[in-house]
Formats: C-alpha cells, sequence, structure tokens
C-alpha cells in the first residue's frame, strides 16, 4: 500500500554544544582561529602573488593550497559561527549540497596539491641539476589546473548520487556541517551506491595522493642521510618533518573518516575528526609552509618595508 512520505527538504544542524556558555567559549575560539585561518591563507596567497621571487612551482603550488584552505574554511565556518546564536540551526537542502561540494572541492584538489608539493619537493632534493627541466612553470600549471579539474569532479560525482537518495527520516544532522556520511545516514533510499562512489573514487584518491607523498619523502629522507653536512641535514630533516607531520594529520584524518569500515553506520567520531581538516590543518599550514621557509620570511620583509615607506600602490602595481 502506497504511503504519504513526507520528505525533509530542511536540515537542522545541531552542531557541538546546546550549553550557552560553552557556546560562548567556542564561538569566539573558532571565530579567532577563522580570523587568523583566512588572514594567513589569503595575506599568503597575495604574498606569493606580488612577489616575483616565489613565482617558482614550490611556491604556485603552496599558493593554491593556501587558497584551498581559505575556500574550505570559508564554506564551512561562517555557517558553524551562525548556528551558535541561531534559534532554528536550519540549513536547506539545496545550501547543504552546495557546501558539501564547496568542501568536498576544497579537500580533494588539496589532496592532489599535497602530492605535486611533495613530488616538487623530491626533484628539488634529489634532482637538484634537472630540477628546470623536470619542474618547469608549464608542468606546474598543467599540475594545479589538473588537480582542480580533479576535485571539481570528485565533488560534482558525490553531489549527484547524493540527489538520487529522499530523506524522510530525522531531519537533524549530527554534525557543525553539510557532509556526505551524515546525509546517508538520514536517507530513506538505500546509500549503498553512494557507499561504494565513496569506497571507488575518495579510497582512490587517497590512496594514489598519499603513495606519491610517501615515496616522495622515502627517496627525500635517503638524499637527507647521504648529506655530507651535519647543519645542512639538520635543516633540511627540520623542515621535512613539519610538512610530514602536517600531511600525516590531514590524510589519517580523511583516512579514518572516510575510509575505515562501517563509515556510514558509525558517526560518533565524525565531529572531532572533520575539525582536523576543515578547522585545525588550514589554520596551521600557513604556518608550518611559510615561517620555516627563509624566502618567504625574507619576501614578507620585502613587503613591510615597502608599505612601511609607503609604496604599497606601487607592489600592487607590480
Amino acid at each position: 500500500m502506497a504511503e504519504n512520505v513526507s520528505l525533509t527538504t530542511e536540515f537542522i544542524l545541531t552542531g557541538f554544544t546546546d550549553h550557552q556558555e560553552l557556546k560562548i567559549l567556542l564561538f569566539t575560539l573558532f571565530l579567532i582561529i577563522y580570523l587568523i585561518t583566512i588572514l594567513g591563507n589569503i595575506g599568503l596567497v597575495i604574498l606569493i602573488s606580488i612577489e616575483p621571487q616565489l613565482h617558482s612551482p614550490m611556491y604556485l603550488f603552496l599558493g593554491n593550497l593556501a587558497f584551498m584552505d581559505a575556500f574550505n574554511s570559508c564554506a564551512v565556518t561562517p555557517k558553524m559561527l551562525m548556528n551558535f546564536f541561531s534559534k532554528d540551526r536550519m540549513i536547506s537542502l539545496h545550501e547543504c549540497m552546495v557546501q558539501f561540494y564547496c568542501f568536498c572541492l576544497a579537500e580533494t584538489t588539496a589532496c592532489f596539491l599535497l602530492a605535486a608539493m611533495a613530488y616538487d619537493r623530491y626533484v628539488a632534493i634529489c634532482n637538484p641539476l634537472h630540477y628546470p627541466i623536470m619542474m618547469s612553470k608549464k608542468l606546474c600549471i598543467k599540475m594545479i589546473i589538473g588537480s582542480l579539474v580533479a576535485g571539481n569532479l570528485h565533488s560534482m560525482i558525490h553531489v549527484g548520487f547524493l540527489f538520487r537518495l529522499t530523506f524522510c527520516k530525522s531531519h537533524q544532522i549530527n554534525h557543525f556541517f553539510c557532509d556526505i556520511l551524515p546525509l546517508c545516514r538520514l536517507s530513506c533510499t538505500d546509500p549503498y551506491i553512494n557507499e561504494l562512489m565513496i569506497f571507488i573514487f575518495s579510497g582512490s584518491i587517497q590512496v594514489f595522493t598519499i603513495g606519491v607523498v610517501l615515496l616522495s619523502y622515502l627517496y627525500i629522507l635517503f638524499t637527507i642521510f647521504r648529506m655530507k653536512s651535519k647543519e645542512g641535514r639538520g635543516k633540511a630533516f627540520s623542515t621535512c618533518a613539519s610538512h610530514f607531520v602536517s600531511i600525516s594529520i590531514f590524510y589519517g584524518s580523511l583516512l579514518i573518516m572516510y575510509i575505515r569500515p562501517g563509515a556510514v553506520d558509525e558517526g560518533a567520531i565524525d565531529i572531532p575528526l572533520a575539525i582536523f581538516f576543515t578547522i585545525v590543518i588550514p589554520l596551521l599550514n600557513p604556518f608550518i609552509y611559510s615561517l620555516r621557509n627563509k624566502e618567504v620570511i625574507s619576501a614578507l620583509r620585502k613587503v613591510v618595508q615597502k608599505i612601511i615607506s609607503g609604496g604599497f600602490g606601487k607592489i600592487l602595481v607590480h
């Protein structure tokens, strides 16, 4: 017999807590993190754009990664901050899909950019004489465009399959943003195909990019250990270690979140893991990749000196 089923077109993002005191504390904390994240990443993008000495493949990758981190934060954090003091915390189905599309685009593109950056460092450290040939600007631009195209295609695939789902159960999303796993849990339609798409596409993307990163850093480590200069070895190892820690946190949280067995059925660790790759990593990346880099610090000092001397207009023109 046919039943009248009320399909859900709006959802409630439950967020973190209902305690007023904790809401104020978390709102303040996440607002400060958001502002630092946007300032740090957009500042890095501008710095790389206006300084000719930073127009090398490594910094082009870094600039695009910074932009994706800022884009990711803008897709997730403003709505989260609004919901701390919103009475209904509602989000429409289409807004939900747009938010997930932007999030998936940023994360997927970041995966490929991190792999490209790791390969770039491998060529620079292990094959320095062939670096200008192996990592030309033309190849660099192709890799950046390829990362963006892959990010868009991956996002469109998942959003397209999300539209096949119907939602007639609870309209409460136990999360602080619209993600694919909580939506699958609320679906009245069997989400098996969506789970399969996550496993095939997200799994293959992460395995491929993680493989490139691990192989690149493995060769880099072998090269570092063969260096005769202890000082040079120490600096190179320190820089690579900080990069690898950031990458490990990013990929580790993504793998546990989406590729673990029973990821769709279990949602207890969704929020803690999501905090890492939507809030923590975008905050840390500008500091990890720039403050430990002498060329970035040197370029930043030049820009600051020009601003102080009243040449900010000239900087933008150049």
